[in-house]
């Protein structure tokens, strides 16, 4: 185990700081806020809830649970993104841990309690779990089903779970805020990935990031196929900057994805001229480019009844579409992203 930056100081009733960005999430932000006020930890605690300029109802929404309990307060995120919610939160809480929240995201009930226990047990900065992903239509079933195989999102110990351990980054995180003020807060510039970013930075500082599969966050996915595919995206352009701006430090499975777009992309260029080659009474030697797409569709069909078999018939045939979808989409992000793009793109279209 690496050295590890604090000294471990018991401490039961150590006030806590609920930490929850929030835009436009009117359909989810309640269930997670009562989620938080449903722990069962007995010591301080204070609901930041960072609100960005929202359209969909959900001002009218948090403004009310914080008028229903004293402990929710509501922040206003002027700039609207994650990370910025995240520093207007951490700057405003008063209590020496910092545990932030996803507005999609649901905490069991001993959530805060294991964790402020692993925390201080074992001198971590930063301790986090699994990414539960749980879908409650066939959609967004499938969605979950792709989030927690290696298939999917690529086989992370958060989203698929592991020993506990140090570990490069966790979903969402319970803080030491005094670690987060002393390596400078989130980055703002990066608008997804900013976790891993950050979990860089506390690592670098002689910090040790814990993941913990005691702990195990409920995650709705996207309800929509739109929505999905903006989401992948979004992580691929801005994983693609990451890897680009920290060489050596992303592993080989975040350059699969676009790999495989740029492959399967040829290919189906290449076989399509081909076809001309064949118009033309040449020798069609081109169509051999048809070979990457077609393994990559026996790749999708070959996973679809490996891993959908049993999870119903409408879950298998979404799992079909989910699959690519976030392959296809995050790779294609993530090759403007390491192209050093990210900023034109995040732009004209808002991510």
């Amino acid at each position: 185990m690496p050295e590890q930056h604090h000294e471990a100081t018991p401490s039961p009733l150590v006030g806590v700081s609920y930490v929850m960005p929030v835009l436009n999430d009117a359909s989810h932000v309640r269930q997670a806020v009562e989620s938080i006020l449903a722990q069962d930890y007995e010591g301080p605690v204070e609901v930041l809830i960072a609100l960005g300029p929202s359209i969909d109802g959900t001002s009218e929404l948090v403004a009310d649970l914080a008028e229903r309990d004293p402990r929710v307060r509501v922040l206003d995120n002027e700039v609207g993104s994650t990370p910025a919610g995240l520093n207007l939160g951490i700057r405003a809480a008063v209590h020496p841990v910092v545990v932030r929240v996803d507005s999609h995201s649901m905490l069991p009930t001993d959530y805060t309690r294991i964790a402020v226990d692993v925390l201080e047990r074992t001198g971590a900065d930063n301790v986090g779990g699994i990414m539960d992903a749980q879908g409650e239509t066939p959609f967004q079933q499938a969605v979950a089903l792709a989030y927690t195989t290696k298939v999917g999102l690529g086989g992370s110990s958060f989203h698929v779970g592991g020993q506990a351990g140090p570990v490069d980054t966790v979903y969402l995180g319970v803080f030491r805020r005094e670690a987060l003020l002393r390596v400078g807060l989130f980055d703002e510039r990066i608008k997804r990935g900013q976790d891993w970013e950050l979990n860089r930075r506390l690592r670098a500082d002689g910090g040790v990031v814990w993941f913990t599969p005691e702990l195990a966050v409920t995650y709705r996915p996207r309800a929509t196929l739109e929505r999905l595919a903006r989401q992948m995206f979004s992580t691929g352009l801005w994983r693609g900057e990451l890897a680009r701006s920290f060489p050596g430090t992303s592993g080989i499975r975040y350059f699969v994805p676009p790999v495989m777009v740029v492959g399967v992309l040829v290919g189906f260029v290449l076989g399509l001229i081909g076809l001309v080659q064949v118009a033309i009474g040449a020798t069609p030697w081109l169509l051999l480019g048809f070979i990457v797409p077609v393994v990559y569709l026996l790749f999708v069909i070959l996973a679809t009844l490996v891993y959908a078999r049993g999870h119903g018939l409408r879950t298998a045939l979404w799992f079909l579409v989910v699959l690519p979808c976030i392959h296809v989409s995050w790779g294609a992000g993530f090759v403007p992203g390491y192209l050093a793009l990210t900023s034109n793109i995040a732009q004209h279209t808002g991510r």
